[in-house]
């Protein structure tokens, strides 16, 4: 193999004074599968978004096929052959797959200005059979799987023309099935001569799909590795810069009384699809409840009723005696509940604010932080502030800057930092750790457990099923708005079985499900 694209002494300098990349050296294989690891704030973004076009380096040069390439926005690098697939898709949900194929080159028929709907059909059709990823071209984004929609955005970029490919967490929210059946594809395509940048936190998919580990730390590229030769601990250690302990250590639980409970909740979303089909569960104080499905199967939905984000058609929430269906956000919150909401862009954060007013949005009207005529105490504000930024180790130059200057691993941390120390005795969990770093990782989950060992009730909703798994007490499983499964020891199952139920191929009995109660 050559070498396809490299960049040498890449640096980039922010206006505000941040060195996110120092002198990089960095370099892909032709045709090679290359992972790039690092932790929250290392430089991977905004490296790859120097070699897409979205940013211009400050010093240093980009090499493709040995010529120095500049590009001054995205349609440059696409130009040039070089695609990338964000963490978060970039789909239109109304719109069918075919639509979204082709938006922005849409066919058009004959002579005229009309989009020709059947031949985009035809180009998806065309280009999902030569790349062996099989799409519902005609379907909606808003009906189809996330693994499809996923698939979709891989065929946007090859549509596109790219033959350098990078890939952004494509398996976050991806089963154990769904991830096989895209490594699989990713093999395919490697094979038909393209090369992939494959980001990820997830080592074992690392270790499992490339040749190649490339290890970024504090903007440095630190080294690149053949992945035969080293171990999921050496890389770890190498993005921070120690050991990690890379297995959650606990005890056995010893849950408590309900601390909440749920009865036959449905919800009907904006498209007409029952979300929630008559769930029901209880949390326990002392223990932690793992839900588990598909992205799409009402995982989300149960978050937001629970927390009061959105109103269930029937049932009803209970903490402790009070009943708090449909109740707002903010009773819910003083009854006692925290919420780490699964989108920390639009829901968990205000990102034109500052760290320090995130932080403390929950808590503002407390005593310690308001005098009695009403005014802030802003020494208060600004010391606890500057307490979270430490313990949560958020990467910021001063808890004043915004929000939306700070990585996503970053953002994570200031949602985590603020609804862990909210005081609360019932967490509902989503997602804790998307897009967060080994290290990072390691401390919120030893977080996670400390709080339930400290007897809080804890709901916790994750794609990562190891995470789940390993954390969890007991587990739930979702399909279709409903829950398939329950398991009360959530050791007792593997995450290939939950995978089945995850994608409704198998089901328990009534009585086995009813058991989330804990009647």
């Amino acid at each position: 193999m050559n070498c396809i694209l490299r960049t040498e002494d890449l640096s980039k300098v922010y206006p505000n004074g941040t060195m996110a990349n120092k002198a990089i050296d960095f370099e892909v294989q032709n045709g090679e599968i290359l992972g790039l690891v690092g932790e929250n704030g290392a430089g991977k973004s905004t490296l790859m978004k120097v070699l897409y076009g979205e940013e211009a380096p400050s010093a240093g040069r980009i090499l493709l096929e040995d010529r120095p390439v500049s590009f001054f926005s995205s349609q440059d690098a696409i130009a040039a052959g070089i695609g990338m697939v964000h963490q978060h898709f970039m789909l239109v949900p109304s719109l069918s797959l075919a639509e979204n194929l082709v938006l922005g080159q849409e066919p058009r028929k004959g002579k005229t200005d009309f989009f020709d709907l059947e031949k985009a059909v035809a180009i998806t059709e065309e280009l999902a059979a030569k790349y062996n990823l099989k799409v519902f071209a005609r379907a909606r984004i808003v009906d189809v799987s996330v693994s499809m929609r996923q698939k979709l955005e891989i065929l946007k970029a090859l549509y596109r023309g790219a033959r350098i490919l990078i890939l952004d967490e494509p398996t976050s929210v991806l089963t154990p099935q769904e991830t096989d059946e895209l490594f699989v594809e990713l093999q395919q395509l490697r094979s038909h001569g393209h090369t992939i940048i494959f980001i990820s936190h997830k080592l074992k998919e690392i270790f499992k799909l490339c040749e190649r580990v490339s290890v970024m730390r504090d903007g440095r590229m630190i080294g690149t590795h053949k992945v035969a030769e080293v171990d999921e601990q050496t890389i770890s250690n190498e993005m921070v810069g120690r050991e990690v302990l890379l297995t959650v250590s606990k005890t056995k639980a010893r849950p408590g009384e309900k601390a909440l409970e749920a009865r036959d909740l449905s919800y009907i979303d904006d498209f007409g699809i029952a979300a929630l089909d008559h769930v029901s569960l209880a949390l326990r104080k002392k223990e932690i409840l793992g839900v588990v499905g598909v992205d799409g199967n009402g995982q989300s939905e149960l978050v937001q009723i629970l927390t009061g984000s959105v109103k269930t058609l029937s049932g009803s929430v209970k903490i402790g005696n009070s009943d708090l269906t449909n109740a707002r956000q903010g009773k819910v919150r003083r009854a006692g509940l925290a919420h780490i909401a699964e989108d920390r862009m639009t829901v968990g954060t205000a990102l034109p604010a500052s760290i320090e007013d995130n932080l403390l949005a929950d808590r503002y009207f407390k005593a310690d932080y308001t005098d009695s005529w009403g005014f802030l105490k802003q020494g208060a504000i600004s010391s606890a502030a500057s307490e979270i930024v430490k313990t949560f180790d958020i990467r910021c130059a001063s808890p004043k800057q915004p929000v939306a200057s700070l990585s996503g691993g970053n953002m994570q941390k200031v949602v985590i930092g603020r609804e862990f120390t909210a005081e609360a005795e019932i967490l509902i969990i989503a997602q804790p750790t998307r897009g967060v770093d080994v290290g990072a990782i390691e401390f919120i989950h030893k977080r996670i457990i400390a709080m339930r060992d400290a007897g809080k009730a804890i709901l916790l909703v994750s794609s990562d099923l190891q995470e789940v798994m390993s954390l969890s007490d007991c587990l739930a499983v979702m399909n279709s708005g409903r829950i398939v499964a329950y398991f009360e020891d959530a050791a007792s199952v593997t995450d290939k079985e939950l995978g089945l139920f995850m994608l409704g191929l198998k089901r328990q009995n009534a009585e086995e499900i009813g058991g989330v109660l804990h009647e």
